[in-house]
């Protein structure tokens, strides 16, 4: 599929799918992210378009599992304060106020590090994935991995020690 056959074809399904992500995800700002997520995904996979029967069933479908795939994520971020306040259990009331924020604030940082360098940091330290396996599950080399891991640590910590002054 050419440019302009995309442009045709797949961005005038921009309302709709915006429609549908605000709609799951009840936030405009994420709604508008899933959408340029969707379409940087068809762009990607423009020349198997084709082989689909119906586009926009295709581009409603992968709105919908990024929708959930965003929800898991914030659930599990929820779930990751709270333990972070539970397990803190011997801390006075100030130093586990302390403590969430400063989570609550590495979280921040970390949604907004490039979208390859979230899912590395991810992978490591939330899902406990070694070097090696993630390269394989992404399509990289262990060499990327480790300098995309190491970019994302040294940008959250830099950024953390900013927010901190």
């Amino acid at each position: 599929m050419e440019q302009e056959q995309f442009k045709q074809e797949v961005l005038p399904l921009r309302n709709q799918l915006f429609l549908y992500a605000q709609r799951l995800l009840d936030n405009v700002e994420d709604a508008e992210d899933v959408v340029q997520e969707v379409f940087l995904k068809l762009w990607y996979m423009r020349s198997d378009l084709i082989h689909y029967n119906s586009i926009p069933a295709l581009s409603m479908q992968i709105t919908k599992h990024l929708c959930f795939n965003r929800l898991k994520v914030q659930k599990r971020r929820q779930e990751d304060l709270e333990t972070v306040v539970l397990t803190s259990g011997g801390l006075n009331p100030a130093a586990e106020l302390e403590q969430k924020d400063s989570v609550e604030k590495v979280m921040l940082i970390i949604d907004r590090l490039p979208s390859l360098q979230q899912t590395i940091l991810r992978m490591k330290h939330v899902d406990g994935f070694e070097i090696e396996e993630i390269a394989g599950l992404i399509g990289s080399s262990v060499g990327a991995v480790r300098t995309n891991l190491s970019r994302a640590r040294k940008k959250v910590k830099d950024e953390f020690f900013k927010m901190q002054v």
